[in-house]
């Protein structure tokens, strides 16, 4: 059985995914791995042709969620970056290493975001 605190967290990500206005989702998977770990895939498409894709693995720690690894990418109608959000080790010399942004022609350090945040940043910029 999943914790209690994880299911809540599904919870809040599936709400938010369905109040995207001008959107469909293409994809939505919840993969439980166990009563502590959870893995996301999820695909968002909006009517302008933007594309944001959010993939997460999920623990419970400490009575709250922990990303292990996360990526989200958003694209526009061409299929050209517009922003992706990862923790992949790869920039160890940006300030908040491993969390950066990357935008067109740039990498930039970030603190580490959340899944609804960035809902609501590609929401903004698909408008």
């Amino acid at each position: 059985m999943l914790l209690d605190f994880l299911s809540r967290y599904l919870s809040e990500v599936e709400a938010a995914v369905r109040q995207v206005e001008g959107a469909y989702v293409e994809r939505y998977e919840e993969e439980i791995v166990g009563a502590g770990r959870v893995n996301l895939r999820i695909r968002v498409r909006f009517q302008k042709g933007h594309m944001l894709e959010l993939n997460e693995a999920v623990i419970g720690e400490a009575g709250h969620p922990r990303r292990l690894g996360y990526r989200y990418h958003f694209q526009d109608e061409q299929n050209k970056l517009v922003f992706r959000y990862d923790n992949t080790p790869h920039f160890p010399g940006l300030e908040n290493f491993p969390h950066h942004k990357h935008i067109p022609d740039k990498v930039t350090g970030v603190v580490e975001t959340s899944i609804l945040k960035v809902i609501e940043e590609a929401r903004r910029l698909a408008q």
